[in-house]
């Protein structure tokens, strides 16, 4: 492994951003939080959008923090984020309006209007990618259908993470594993789908030029450099989408292993050579999105602890302000298996009283309804570790391979009780850790677009030797097997 190197994560995530600072020497990988701040959607008339110009000015002020913090010496920069949201760039290189927020309504019922102009088993064949009402092809067909004035004004559209970088460095680009979030890009040959732009009469031309996870991008702009204070970093394209950054960041060695990366959302999948785009990933709506190094993470999407945030906002807008730890201890003392819910339920999207759509989820569904914090917050829990076994049985049964060991990543590893309950309900080993998995891959990935890390084995070698891991063993087999009959009989 090469000398010593600093390198700059900036990791942006849908409640909060990071500057992290790594450096890796000696075969480990060190991390440094320098700067941290409050995201979220903002409303503008009526919609849901992201604070673009707020995000850039905290992010240019962590990136001349982590830059002075290592006296200037800095070998890369990279930027990850969530998928599928965009902004529109007009012809002079500028900023047309707020991105709009994955969750915003435009996209209600466009998923339907999609399929009237091409059949749902067709755009599947085309893209490989889970049907999500949130996705850009949804949000740009919504736009389309709406005669946006801002639509027919843009030049180029960059997806978040991208977008950022060319403020940044001033080039403009698509990096291949955001960019296959979009479920505009055939998963098969990593380029935009000329047929789904074709037959929902979506404009390609402002589509950007789709480069591979460790280029070497520009060098900070010399306004850029001046405002942070520091030289003309490298911007160095990483996994530019969170979830590719942290399944590099996965601990794992050998094969017969599957990853979570557990947060506001739920990410469960393996790691595969190439896409598989057939009747099985069709029916269990698998998606095919980009990987580090020429890989394809085969996953699905699941709503995740989003519905235990939204609850405890709810609660603390009516007067209660409580942990998500207390909320953990409050649901280690509830019912077992009071009941369940279909996390994925479209209901449960957009923010508002969480609470209250639970319940009225668990009343629609005849089972009995509940007050009790600690007993919401523990079905919850229950429901997601049940849909996680659901998702790892359909995995191997895709694969035609047996999973050993489930690696779990991400703040959602803070909750021990849903990673003890994932253990019982999949029957399988859970190895958690490390927390950082993001922007551990989105500097290991600029370690090896320098040259100092050679593989993703040797970067997973760095992740095992860096950070401490938690093993959990399934316990209650038999109750968490008959629980299991239960909810894939929908109960």
């Amino acid at each position: 492994m090469a000398d010593n190197a600093n390198y700059i994560a900036v990791d942006l995530g849908a409640e909060s951003g990071r500057v992290m600072l790594g450096r890796i020497a000696d075969g480990r990988l060190s991390l440094e939080q320098i700067h941290r701040f409050a995201n979220g959607p903002v409303q503008e008339q009526g919609t849901l959008r992201w604070d673009f110009p707020k995000l850039l000015t905290e992010i240019k002020t962590g990136i001349g923090l982590a830059a002075k913090a290592a006296d200037g010496k800095v070998a890369g920069i990279g930027v990850d984020t969530w998928g599928v949201d965009f902004g529109l760039l007009g012809a002079d290189g500028k900023l047309l309006e707020n991105p709009y927020h994955y969750r915003d309504s435009r996209t209600n019922g466009m998923m339907d209007k999609a399929f009237a102009l091409m059949p749902k088993r067709r755009v599947y064949e085309n893209t490989g990618i889970q049907f999500m009402q949130l996705n850009s092809l949804y949000q740009l067909l919504a736009m389309r259908l709406a005669n946006s004035e801002v639509l027919a004004k843009t030049g180029r559209l960059l997806f978040v993470a991208d977008l950022i970088s060319y403020f940044l460095c001033g080039k403009a680009f698509g990096e291949y594993t955001l960019a296959s979030t979009s479920q505009m890009m055939d998963m098969k040959t990593g380029k935009w789908s000329k047929p789904i732009f074709d037959e929902l009469s979506l404009p390609i031309k402002i589509m950007p030029k789709v480069i591979r996870p460790g280029a070497v991008v520009a060098n900070l702009t010399s306004s850029v450099a001046k405002e942070t204070g520091c030289g003309k970093i490298p911007v160095i394209a990483v996994g530019s989408h969170d979830t590719a950054s942290a399944v590099l960041g996965v601990p794992a060695s050998g094969d017969r292993w599957a990853y979570l990366s557990s947060g506001t959302w739920s990410l469960m999948g393996v790691e595969l050579p190439s896409a598989i785009v057939n009747d099985k990933t069709f029916q269990y709506e698998f998606t095919n999105e980009g990987g580090v190094e020429n890989t394809i993470r085969l996953l699905k999407n699941i709503m995740g602890l989003w519905l235990v945030q939204e609850c405890k906002r709810q609660w603390q807008r009516e007067g209660q302000d409580l942990s998500y730890g207390e909320l953990a201890q409050m649901a280690t003392q509830a019912k077992p298996f009071f009941g369940y819910i279909n996390c994925d339920n479209s209901d449960f999207l957009a923010p508002g009283d969480m609470p209250a759509r639970i319940n009225k989820c668990l009343s629609d569904t005849g089972q009995q309804t509940t007050q009790d914090k600690g007993q919401m917050v523990r079905l919850v829990l229950e429901s997601l570790a049940l849909k996680y076994r659901r998702v790892l049985s359909a995995i191997e049964d895709v694969t035609g391979s047996t999973v050993d060991v489930l690696h779990i990543v991400g703040g959602g590893i803070q909750n021990e009780l849903l990673c003890q309950f994932t253990a019982d309900a999949t029957g399988k080993k859970v190895i958690t850790g490390p927390i950082e998995a993001t922007a551990s891959g989105n500097i290991l990935m600029q370690a090896k677009a320098t040259g100092q890390v050679k593989s993703i084995a040797e970067a997973r070698e760095v992740i095992r030797n860096s950070f401490e891991m938690k093993e959990y063993r399934p316990q209650n087999v038999t109750q968490w097997e008959k629980q299991y009959g239960k909810f894939a009989a929908g109960r």
